[in-house]
């Protein structure tokens, strides 16, 4: 199994002096707070799909291609930013996925048709990929002090991303549901900027990726295990993020509100609590534990008044926060293969998921009413435990429960991936 890359060579990530997570050069600045943005596109536009869908005439499982499109072409990318990123380098790398949304999210805010601004969405998808798959192997590179102060300000600029996004849709979109899009396409290109002027190539890979890497990666039974039922978990995941929106109605102001603290409730049950939990119960545990919990609550939601929903769609994001830590740990910690190869195949597979749920929801809605949807949400994730519990021995290295180690490099991997 792969152990954590932190260890006392790193020394304190908090501490203060040279190497600490405040002292780091300006290459990584750069690079951190273009990955604040570059996470924030996920859910930038959650507060803003009602309006969206009435300033286009469109309907919600219209507007819900939003995503569909964006996560479609992130799968298909996942087996193509290696290969890019081990020819060209990684600060080229980067910066042509900085410059594609850059041109993408502003193209999105000019779309006079739903069909447009699915289309630029998925440009815009493409870019995200290069840049967030790329930004954590940067960001080490160039980091003063060893790694763990770098991935610690990594994993904070997910977090923060996370939690951001819904929050700066629902500020900007309150006046057009243009201006988000122009807003990324502003600060992507301020990111652009600053990791051209601060950032220096860094050094190529010994070895090419091949485009089949990843896939031949999944021919590992405990790999492909974690896998499906990411697949499984991530549906659900995406429903409570793509759907609920329409569910609840609100302003773009209230509902930016709901999803900033959903997202902080992510980043911290990811960040601080799963590890906690992990290593008092085990991750197997933990994650059949927390998958059978998000079902129950996201079928209050679905079925719950509207004060119910709120406050499920934000306990929502403790569960999916500690999720996707383990699943993290499961994906790279079960098979040998190597880190960046591992987390692409595994990828490639969990985020079909993500754009088929905001695509069969709204329809699903439509074929029977408003609360099914959750109700197939709440199947998915119970899925993703059966798959954890039926294929345990596969999920396990030499037959024995996962350590839980620090959720550093690999958490984020993964989940930037």
């Amino acid at each position: 199994m792969h152990t954590s890359t932190g260890g006392p060579a790193d020394g304190d990530p908090f501490d203060a002096g040279a190497g600490g997570i405040l002292r780091q050069p300006k290459a990584v600045w750069a690079t951190a707070g273009a990955s604040v943005v570059a996470f924030m596109g996920i859910g930038l536009v959650d507060p803003i799909l009602p309006s969206i869908a009435q300033g286009l005439d469109a309907t919600a499982s219209q507007v819900s291609l939003l995503f569909t499109s964006y996560f479609l072409i992130t799968a298909v990318a996942m087996l193509v930013t290696g290969f890019v990123s081990s020819r060209i380098g990684g600060k080229k790398t980067l910066l042509l996925g900085l410059a594609l949304v850059v041109v993408f999210a502003g193209l999105a805010g000019t779309s006079g048709s739903v069909a447009e601004l699915v289309g630029f969405r998925a440009g815009w998808g493409l870019g995200n990929a290069l840049f967030v798959s790329t930004a954590l192997a940067v960001i080490v590179g160039a980091a003063a002090g060893g790694s763990a102060a770098a991935i610690l300000l990594y994993e904070s600029a997910l977090g923060l991303g996370m939690a951001c996004g819904p929050l700066l849709g629902a500020l900007l979109g309150d006046a057009s549901w243009r201006y988000p899009f122009f807003g990324t396409a502003f600060l992507m290109a301020v990111g652009f900027l600053c990791v051209t002027v601060f950032l220096k190539e860094q050094p190529r890979l010994a070895r090419k990726t091949s485009l089949l890497d990843p896939l031949r990666a999944l021919g590992h039974g405990g790999l492909a295990s974690a896998a499906v039922s990411a697949f499984f978990y991530n549906y659900t995941f995406f429903t409570v993020l793509a759907f609920t929106p329409f569910v609840l109605n609100m302003t773009p102001y209230k509902s930016g509100a709901v999803f900033f603290a959903w997202g902080v409730l992510l980043a911290v049950f990811s960040v601080i609590v799963a590890p906690r939990l992990q290593k008092r119960f085990g991750s197997l545990k933990v994650l059949g534990g927390s998958l059978v919990l998000l079902a129950a609550d996201v079928l209050a939601l679905g079925y719950g008044d509207h004060t119910t929903a709120v406050v499920c769609t934000i306990l929502s994001g403790a569960f999916i926060g500690v999720n996707n830590t383990v699943y993290t740990e499961l994906a790279l910690g079960v098979s040998d293969a190597p880190r960046p190869v591992a987390s692409a195949g595994y990828n490639f597979v969990r985020w079909f998921a993500a754009a088929a749920a905001p695509y069969f929801a709204p329809k699903i809605e439509e074929w029977t009413d408003i609360h099914v949807p959750f109700a197939v949400a709440a199947v998915t994730a119970v899925l993703g435990a059966v798959v954890v519990v039926v294929r345990r021995r596969a999920l396990t290295h030499d037959a024995e429960e996962l350590e839980p180690r620090h959720a550093t490099e690999d958490s984020v991997t993964v989940f930037a991936n």
